[in-house]
């Protein structure tokens, strides 16, 4: 009997088994860290919720998709011996010429704690008509044309638009009206009836005050279509079918020019009805904020399990060379006050940049573990050397969430190394002796 109760006192009191207690802590402390990502992502999405709540208002995602020159075309066709039905066919004409100069302005507001960038752009729009006419293919040409084509202007959300929109075409001035009838090119949008002359050129152009945000798109309908944008935010992406041929980013805005070719695209100058679909070749910029605090503060919890079980080893280590041994409580509490670390970056970064943030809230998890070590070990070798790595791997964490292209590459160097200093400190350890120390092991 005295013999188990020997074994067993050595086998509490091993390294091994001090070791696997510390493993167990670190697997249990993932619990309170997948808590804190869930919190992340609540708050994410409250922050989503707001941006919507104040673009519903207003202004979404716009897309500027014309203009689009319908002309209906009818033919009486006999159905039987005496009655005859009207066939109607609705020819799209494209513009040969379509050239869009304007400015984007953008405008942050608040909800709350929250950013939302919006924008109100002014666009002026420039093109022309040519080949305006029969023969279209599919519609016969004995039928007769009605005497006012459409110009149709595809908007997404209407309730952006600030000013009356007013179509020069030609020598004549339309105000145009809201809807789009019977057109499935744009979901909504405006038109206005206008004189048309057949095989001949008809000029026009308009200018579009209109409030949106997140993005502004167009849609290449001319022959030649070219895009000429100016803004005074510095942190677009540009987006879609097409990028810039020339564009320029300076910390006081960019400027972005598109040059777009018909053949660069997947429909022609001129179809009838709905055959084809014109939204795949939309291409424009996005006004995106630089930084999002919560995608970096939810990469950062993903290296939770690192920081937890580097920690643990480093006051293992501490516990095995200066043999004074620390009971398992004292490591749940490391652990807790590491994962309050995330919790901690979450709260300070909705209210500070993140930089400052996480610099902040790492000083406060340094200066608290490093204290704790201190009134554990009565050393300032010891407070010192906890306190050193701690800021050392704030530090890599910190350069692994800024390098998005060279994270993999860096956080594997970056193992291999911790990894490295591991094998190098834990070479002499005999894991099954007990720890000699001053204190008693209680598991």
């Amino acid at each position: 009997m005295e013999t188990i109760e020997k074994m067993t006192h050595g086998f509490f009191n091993s390294v091994g088994f001090k070791l696997g207690i510390i493993v167990m802590l670190t697997l249990l402390l993932l619990i309170p860290a997948g808590m804190i990502m869930g919190l992340i992502r609540e708050r994410e999405q409250r922050r989503d919720e707001t941006i919507e709540a104040v673009t519903s208002v207003w202004g979404n995602e716009q897309t500027i998709c014309g203009p689009v020159l319908t002309i209906p075309f009818r033919q009486m066709e006999k159905s039987g011996e005496k009655d005859y039905r009207t066939k109607l066919w609705h020819a799209r004409f494209l513009p040969e010429e379509l050239l869009i100069e304007g400015t984007v302005e953008p405008e942050v507001r608040y909800r709350g704690i929250y950013r939302v960038v919006t924008y109100r752009a002014k666009l002026h729009v420039t093109g022309r008509f040519t080949g305006i006419g029969l023969p279209v293919p599919g519609i016969p040409p004995d039928a007769r044309a009605e005497a006012k084509a459409r110009i149709e202007i595809g908007i997404p959300d209407m309730r952006g638009i600030n000013q009356d929109i007013m179509l020069h075409w030609g020598d004549s001035l339309v105000q145009v009206i809201p809807g789009i009838p019977g057109n499935k090119i744009a979901g909504s949008g405006v038109h206005g009836e206008v004189p048309v002359s057949f095989n001949s050129a008809g000029s026009f152009s308009f200018d579009i005050d209109i409030n949106g945000s997140h993005a502004l798109n167009f849609i290449p309908l001319g022959k030649n279509t070219t895009v000429r944008l100016t803004s005074s935010w510095n942190a677009p992406s540009f987006t879609g079918a097409f990028l810039p041929d020339d564009r320029e980013i300076t910390r006081t805005g960019f400027t972005a020019i598109w040059n777009i070719l018909q053949l660069n695209r997947n429909f022609p100058q001129q179809w009838i009805d709905d055959q084809y679909e014109v939204n795949e070749s939309s291409f424009g910029v996005e006004l995106i904020t630089p930084v999002d605090t919560y995608q970096k503060s939810e990469r950062s919890v993903k290296y939770a399990v690192m920081f937890i079980g580097l920690t643990f080893l480093i006051f293992f280590f501490s516990e095995i060379f200066t043999r004074i041994r620390i009971h398992p409580v004292n490591y749940l509490l490391v652990g807790l006050a590491l994962c309050l670390f995330y919790s901690l970056l979450t709260a300070l970064a909705e209210h500070l940049p993140f930089a400052l943030a996480y610099l902040a809230g790492s000083l406060v998890i340094i200066f608290l573990t490093g204290s704790f070590a201190h009134s554990l070990y009565l050393k300032w070798q010891v407070t010192a050397t906890v306190s050193a790595a701690l800021l050392a791997l704030y530090a890599f964490l910190y350069v692994i969430l800024q390098l998005m292209d060279y994270s993999l590459l860096f956080g594997n160097i970056g193992l291999v190394i911790i990894l490295g200093l591991v094998m190098y400190f834990s070479r002499k350890i005999d894991w099954y002796s007990p720890v000699k120390g001053k204190k008693e092991i209680v598991p």
